[in-house]
């Protein structure tokens, strides 16, 4: 008589056909690119780091530049998987995407492994299928920001080092250095969070259990050298070439967005707490049952996915700028957590809500991309089917991300503003973002950036001058010599004016 292979604690049984980590991994992959490139670039975010991404691909591979300008808000790595999804698929949402979803593959590889050796084959199973049909996770991994390639970074970061440390007193090198390596591409994703996060979960985690030593074996040398050798080059080389760089992008983009409420998104205290349950819906109905067999089971491993879910909700919290993507590193936790209701539930309604919530990710992003909110591509496409060479573009009073990017342009645009008022600078928003960014390159700055009210005198020089405007503002261009309107739809009017000879 065969003896049954004996389960991990806490586990339930395997069912068929769900041990086969790669197939469901490669499902996983299928899932997320199902849809990655249906809809047009969102604005800002997407358009913004889409033509990052593209800049340094036509440019230095090693400085992120808008429009030209050095663009240092966020470090590199979501560009350079960008840059190598756009070398093998062109340039186009689609390739804008890679780097959110490689991060959101890898939070689920990385949590379905970690299941997989905690609770067993078929846990690890329902917990991916939560997660990857939870519309929150799905959306942040068709979104072309840093937050989903962040948090799947620091999903793994805190995986490695769990498993580390899973067999006290010792610590696990090969694991330490897997996570040392993740808090360190996490670092390179989106800065200082790569790798305080992760040692705000372990950290805490360890000590409350009394395991001070394992706090201290890891900070081994091996790892920490790990470490620097894959996160520091790219700071040091940048900050030889720009010796403002540290101050602008530790100091200001870390420190002070931290402390200070003059930054965008301004939110209560307790909006994440109010905010994770909505986003993970329609699963957080399971959350009053999960949260009561955490309670009577109350485990260091439940211990650990608790106290993850609160120390990346509470961090997050204590700024007053606040974004719903902040929180994604928490959703990993808070989907074992309901996966611990769900899976030992006896009722099987949960595989109906599974397949709901997938239908739900599928038409959330179909109505974006049948409404494309503020995308300028019609007018992009536009523009480069018309321009030539030696023509020059304007952006009147507001800077269009997504268009240089569909229309391929090769030069940056001029963007004619208000740049002298003295409130700029106080002022989170796109021209603060290319005001900041001319410290770095002051006379491109000067070349790029012109006065409003010295249109006209943009018409000087050779070729044809392209305006782009918003409609409300047309009025703006309409009494320049020559100007006739080529193309306007409900975002934004796309001008044309023949450039003159002047003294």
């Amino acid at each position: 008589m065969r003896v049954p292979a004996p389960q991990p604690a806490g586990s339930i049984p395997a069912a068929t056909r769900l041990e086969s980590p790669a197939l469901l991994l490669a499902l996983l992959a299928l899932w997320l690119l199902a849809t990655l490139g249906l809809r047009p670039l969102l604005q800002p975010d997407e358009g913004r780091y889409a033509s990052v991404a593209r800049e340094m691909l036509l440019g230095d591979a090693l400085v992120p530049t808008l429009n030209g300008l050095p663009f240092f808000h966020k470090p590199p790595l979501f560009y350079w998987l960008d840059m190598a999804a756009m070398q093998l698929f062109g340039v186009n949402a689609f390739a804008a995407r890679s780097g959110s979803m490689l991060g959101a593959w890898m939070m689920g590889a990385s949590l379905f492994f970690a299941l997989r050796r905690w609770h067993g084959p078929r846990f690890a199973a329902i917990a991916l299928g939560v997660l990857a049909t939870c519309p929150f996770f799905y959306i942040a991994a068709q979104y072309a920001n840093h937050d989903m390639l962040v948090a799947g970074l620091i999903t793994a970061a805190i995986l490695a080092l769990a498993i580390a440390v899973e067999q006290p007193p010792r610590v696990h090198l090969g694991w330490l250095l897997a996570g040392s390596v993740a808090c360190a591409l996490a670092m390179l994703a989106k800065g200082l969070i790569g790798f305080v996060l992760p040692v705000l979960v372990i950290g805490p985690w360890l000590l409350v259990q009394g395991r001070w030593r394992q706090v201290f074996q890891l900070l081994h040398p091996l790892g920490l050298l790990t470490f620097i050798a894959v996160a520091a080059p790219w700071f040091v080389v940048t900050q030889m070439s720009y010796p403002a760089f540290f101050d602008y992008f530790f100091v200001e983009q870390h420190f002070r967005r931290f402390a200070q409420s003059s930054f965008n998104n301004v939110q209560p205290f307790w909006f994440f707490i109010v905010l994770l349950p909505a986003v993970m819906l329609p699963w957080s109905a399971w959350l009053p049952q999960a949260l009561k067999r955490a309670w009577t089971t109350r485990n260091a491993r439940i211990g650990l996915y608790v106290w993850w879910v609160i120390a990346i909700v509470g961090f997050f919290s204590l700024p007053n700028s606040k974004l719903a993507g902040y929180v994604l590193p928490a959703a990993a936790p808070w989907c074992v957590l309901l996966t611990l209701a769900i899976a030992h539930s006896r009722s099987r309604t949960w595989q109906w809500v599974m397949a709901a919530a997938a239908l739900m990710c599928v038409v959330v992003v179909a109505v974006i991309a049948w409404q494309a909110p503020k995308s300028n591509r019609a007018a992009a496409l536009v523009l480069a089917a018309r321009i030539a060479p030696a023509d020059r573009v304007v952006m009147v009073d507001e800077y269009f991300y997504d268009l240089p990017f569909y229309a391929r342009l090769k030069a940056p645009v001029i963007i004619a503003s208000d740049w002298a008022d003295p409130e700029l600078p106080m002022r989170d928003n796109w021209r603060k973002e290319l005001f900041d960014a001319t410290r770095f390159a002051p006379a491109l700055g000067r070349e790029v950036l012109r006065p409003l009210n010295a249109l006209d005198d943009l018409l000087c020089g050779s070729g044809m001058v392209w305006f782009v405007v918003h409609a409300k503002q047309a009025q703006g261009v309409a009494g320049l010599a020559g100007i006739t309107r080529v193309f306007a739809d409900t975002n934004t009017e796309l001008w044309r004016a023949p450039a003159r000879i002047c003294r």
